[in-house]
């Protein structure tokens, strides 16, 4: 189906005002949500919005709460999230972040007992809008293992890196192990196996089902061992920063929730980077587009795609799994 932006705006607008949540914070719940499907990440869009509302009814999200300030050491900040909805809490700290970044070049905000997320690049997208370089990243329950390792120890701790670029910013949002458990509910729902290997059976042997990872939560680590590390160290760097739990603690009581997170921010124009900013990414892009390929495949850039499937999107409908927009309009 395909649904027009206001439309998905307005419905689940009206849903979130059912559960608790004052007005102009539905709007940008909302609007965080159908900006993920609008950009074509409906794993972590609507897709994800009956397992967010579910999160509220099992009270492990508490709509009426938001983020405070606990320490402020000139560019550095920790935060508590108060368990509030993720979205919101993560946009406030990003917010945060920039501003901190607007006066002293440099911000970072660190963000204890929040819960997930949702889309990542949501965040990575406001810094670079900001004229901000934005670093963000997140520990999850564990649902991938060490390198090695037979049982989920690590998380898939998600990491966003945004450049502004007049031409069309720079986004990198991905999950430290190969496909992110959203992606692969959305193949489990179609039927379909993943394209590549996406973790381990229980026997250890690589699969591409992803019934199989998800039942067992042992997502394949991105570059192998290297992908397993630099989770580790993800991790360690949320919960030191933000004085909040680490990934063994977020699965204790087997839901996802009490998340630490990382937002940092330097502003181009106040680091003196304006002047040849947009001529270095230039030059840097254009070499990569130049690349020789093994067949008839066009070079990208992380977050390329987004502006045109955004238009299209937004002139088109946003498109989203019939039996999800059901279970949303159930609510109403």
């Amino acid at each position: 189906m395909q649904i027009t932006y206001q439309e998905v705006i307005h419905t689940l607008e009206k849903i979130l005002l059912k559960y608790g949540f004052a007005e102009d914070r539905a709007v940008l719940c909302a609007s965080l949500f159908a900006q993920a499907s609008l950009d074509g990440v409906a794993s972590h869009g609507l897709d994800r919005f009956p397992v967010f509302l579910e999160m509220i009814r099992k009270k492990l999200v508490f709509p009426d709460q938001e983020a405070n300030l606990l320490d402020s050491y000139g560019v550095f900040e920790r935060w508590n999230g108060n368990l509030g909805p993720g979205p919101l809490n993560a946009h406030q700290c990003m917010d945060r972040a920039i501003r901190i970044s607007k006066e002293f070049g440099v911000g970072i905000v660190a963000l204890q007992n929040t819960n997930h997320w949702m889309r990542a690049g949501n965040y990575g997208w406001q810094a670079a809008e900001s004229g901000c370089i934005g670093i963000c990243f997140t520990n999850t329950k564990p649902n991938m293992p060490a390198w090695g390792g037979s049982e989920p120890k690590l998380g898939n701790n998600p990491l966003v890196i945004a450049i502004p670029r007049s031409s069309g910013h720079i986004v990198l949002d991905m999950a430290m192990s190969q496909f992110s458990y959203g992606k692969l509910k959305t193949y489990l729902r179609d039927g379909k196996e993943m394209p590549f290997d996406a973790g381990f059976d229980p026997d250890g042997n690589l699969t591409k089902s992803p019934e199989s990872v998800i039942d067992n939560e042992l997502a394949l680590p991105i570059g192998l061992w290297k992908g397993a590390g630099l989770s580790l160290l993800l991790d360690m760097l949320a919960t030191t920063l933000s004085g909040g739990n680490a990934t063994f603690q977020v699965g204790d009581s087997g839901e996802e929730s009490g998340l630490s997170q990382v937002f940092i921010c330097l502003d181009v124009e106040k680091l003196g980077l304006m002047e040849w900013s947009d001529e270095k990414l230039d030059h840097i892009i254009s070499d990569l587009k130049a690349s020789e390929t093994f067949a008839d495949k066009e070079i990208r850039y992380p977050g390329e795609n987004n502006m045109k499937t955004r238009a299209e999107n937004m002139q088109n409908g946003v498109p989203v799994d019939e039996n999800i927009w059901k279970s949303i309009i159930r609510e109403l």
